[in-house]
């Protein structure tokens, strides 16, 4: 079972429990939050209240979801774009567009199907039978490298490098207007959006820490090409923090212009090196990709302006 805490704060004050609930959880909807709710799954204040309940504000609120019954991902014979692998790990490079596991919407033709397919099941299973494998993720429309671990001693290994900072993640983007410094950081915590349960936001409420360090590598009218380094890895982390500074990635169809940029159809953000230190044999290992095609036609255009 998993449990959600929250605070009826901003919009959520004086809003009906299901809705708020839908709100401010991940994943649920206005109808199975009243399922939940009648079920006497949601406390107000630490009771069961009905779905009709209207919060106060300050009223903290827990929700106790179920754990679902898996299904687990059916391989899929989809080829990959492989830049290393041994019996320990591998390193994809994922082409934008392409889904990193099945979810609602995407039940197929993900990342993982084709994981299961090549690897004929030897995959990490602390993921779980919907994410075998999967260290980290990134976005749908983001393309680049991602970690796959092939057995669960690789993947604690891994997974406890994030969690130190010491694994290399960095991406390259082509951002909304020019930016002051040459590099900076911005070290602002994001939490999810009370108004949209879909989107991220800096915010201090219900927030963790997110750190990206940013460096410019070229600017041209209107827009700049950037050096992303993450020290956290929050979700939508790096279109966030520059959407907020006002910098939004070119094409990011949730936290940029309503018109993408240059008829992109998602952001233009490539995750381009990764460095880690190999779980069995210790070495330092190091990659890099090309930046795809969607990435360095635009750029080509850029470069031409006068």
């Amino acid at each position: 079972m998993r449990t959600e805490r929250f605070t009826a704060q901003g919009a959520l004050a004086g809003e009906r429990l299901d809705r708020a609930v839908a709100a401010a959880v991940e994943g649920l909807t206005r109808t199975v939050a009243q399922q939940l709710c009648k079920q006497d799954r949601v406390l107000v204040e630490g009771k069961p209240a009905g779905k009709n309940t209207l919060l106060k504000p300050g009223d903290r609120v827990t929700v106790e979801i179920p754990d679902p019954a898996p299904q687990a991902a059916a391989p899929q014979d989809i080829p990959l774009d492989i830049v290393y692998e041994d019996d320990w790990l591998l390193v994809v490079n994922k082409p934008q567009g392409m889904v990193v596991h099945p979810a609602p919407g995407n039940p197929d033709g993900t990342l993982v199907n084709a994981l299961l397919h090549h690897c004929a099941g030897s995959l990490s299973g602390i993921g779980g039978v919907i994410r075998p494998g999967i260290v980290h993720r990134i976005d749908k429309d983001t393309s680049g490298l991602l970690l796959v671990a092939k057995n669960d001693q690789a993947h604690l290994s891994l997974s406890a490098q994030i969690k130190a900072h010491s694994l290399l993640r960095e991406y390259e983007a082509i951002i909304h207007g020019h930016v002051k410094e040459d590099a900076f950081t911005v070290n602002l915590p994001i939490g999810r959006d009370d108004r949209d349960r879909k989107k991220m936001r800096v915010t201090d409420h219900n927030a963790r820490e997110a750190v990206t360090h940013v460096e410019v590598l070229e600017e041209y009218l209107g827009f700049s090409y950037v050096r992303c380094r993450l020290e956290t890895g929050r979700t939508h982390q790096i279109r966030v923090h520059l959407a907020h500074l006002g910098h939004p990635v070119a094409g990011d169809p949730v936290y940029g212009p309503k018109k993408p940029a240059f008829g992109l159809g998602g952001q233009c953000l490539h995750a381009r090196t990764i460095g880690f230190v190999h779980p069995a044999t210790g070495e330092k290992l190091l990659f890099s990709s090309q930046l795809p095609a969607y990435f360095t036609t635009i750029l080509d255009h850029l470069r031409k302006q006068p």
